[in-house]
């Protein structure tokens, strides 16, 4: 049993997307706490407790609750599931309307839900996808139903409808799914990889790392970007998640801090430059810096040496170009390193005669005013 939630503020189209299916004999009401099931008499009645809360943008849920094709459950069963589903997440004095559709190749039900209590207090969203889950899974206990893994067991995200219409019209497996072939095949049947080694091999496929790392080095999470996609590694499963990858190389921090920085530095770098060619498109080609800090110092020089040369040859620069290394797309090679250099010291400033020096609150220096005299 799976369920989807949307959280909305128009409640009309979403009563009527269901009352339209009604109408159509592919659904039916199978419950209600409104005086009739009438569009007309259900929406005066949200109003009428719409009110108590006149701010809340958000104040209803749309949800569906989806059931093997196998479980053809008789209505009354899925009344009881579905009562029993509204009195755990704390909808018990709250209006609501139920109705099972039957456009599927799978038994489901559609549930709407005013978060606004007949007292006006708003039922809390925190956590609603773990808590409706946890819910689902104990409902799948009592009433004896096919059991479902645990997202936070689950090894990889399952396709999703999308995937699945897609990989049936063009017959190849997904982004997705080619992203998680590509991380499992760089672990998978070797002796313990570096971090470093680890990079570059996801790097020869075609996909980019992302680290969450803070100032002090930790990395708290991970992304990857393959063909035009950047997903997390949370949103690809259990296996891809940094918490797993790290325990399955070999990883330092302090040792793998740089080569994460370059790393992040580079991809953010592709990014950019994919996101600038969608509108202009690059002119010449050019090759990203390698790895260590050798390879950066080395473009560095590169740059400053073209830049001189083609200063000397084309004549100064007007107001209106820019430097060649600014049109370049490979990543600012200066902001990396003041990055590692921040991280390990502080400036200082040794004024010649500090008395003549004044700074203002942020520690800019100020030029003092000479008094006038009389």
């Amino acid at each position: 049993m799976t369920a989807n939630m949307i959280k909305g503020k128009g409640f009309r189209g979403a009563l009527r997307y269901n009352l339209e299916k009604v109408e159509k004999g592919v659904a039916e009401i199978l419950g209600h706490s409104f005086v009739n099931a009438t569009q007309k008499t259900i929406m005066k009645e949200i109003q009428m407790v719409k009110v108590l809360r006149p701010n809340l943008q958000k104040f209803f849920y749309h949800t569906s609750i989806n059931f093997p094709p196998h479980e053809d459950l008789s209505n009354e069963r899925m009344k009881a599931i579905a009562m029993d589903y509204l009195r755990a997440s704390g909808f018990e004095n709250h209006q609501f309307i139920r109705f099972r559709h039957r456009d599927a190749d799978h038994p489901h039900l559609h549930i709407l839900v005013n978060r606004i209590g007949y007292g006006g207090k708003v039922l809390s969203d925190s956590n609603d996808y773990a808590r409706t889950e946890k819910i689902l899974r104990d409902l799948e206990k009592k009433y004896y139903l096919t059991q479902v893994i645990p997202s936070r067991e689950a090894k990889e995200r399952a396709m999703t409808k999308d995937e699945l219409e897609m990989i049936k019209r063009t017959n190849t497996p997904s982004r997705k799914m080619q992203l998680q072939d590509i991380i499992r095949e760089a672990i998978k049947g070797r002796s313990k990889l570096t971090c470093s080694e680890f990079i570059q091999v996801v790097e020869r496929n075609g996909v980019n790392i992302l680290f969450n790392q803070a100032s002090t080095g930790y990395v708290s999470g991970i992304s990857y970007s393959y063909k035009g996609i950047t997903i997390t590694g949370a949103k690809l499963g259990n296996d891809f998640k940094w918490t797993t990858i790290k325990s399955k190389i070999d990883y330092e921090q302090e040792r793998d801090r740089l080569s994460i920085l370059i790393t992040n530095a580079r991809t953010k770098s592709i990014q950019d430059d994919a996101g600038r060619n969608q509108s202009n498109p690059p002119t010449k080609e050019t090759t990203l810096p390698p790895y260590g800090t050798n390879g950066l110092v080395s473009v560095k020089r590169n740059q400053q040496a073209g830049g001189r040369a083609n200063q000397s040859a084309k004549g100064p620069q007007t107001n209106n170009q820019k430097p060649e290394r600014f049109q370049s797309n490979e990543f600012n090679v200066d902001k990396v390193l003041a990055s590692i250099l921040d991280s390990d010291h502080r400036n200082t400033v040794e004024p010649v005669n500090p008395s003549d020096l004044a700074f203002s609150r942020d520690g800019r220096r100020k030029k003092r005013r000479r008094g006038r005299r009389i």
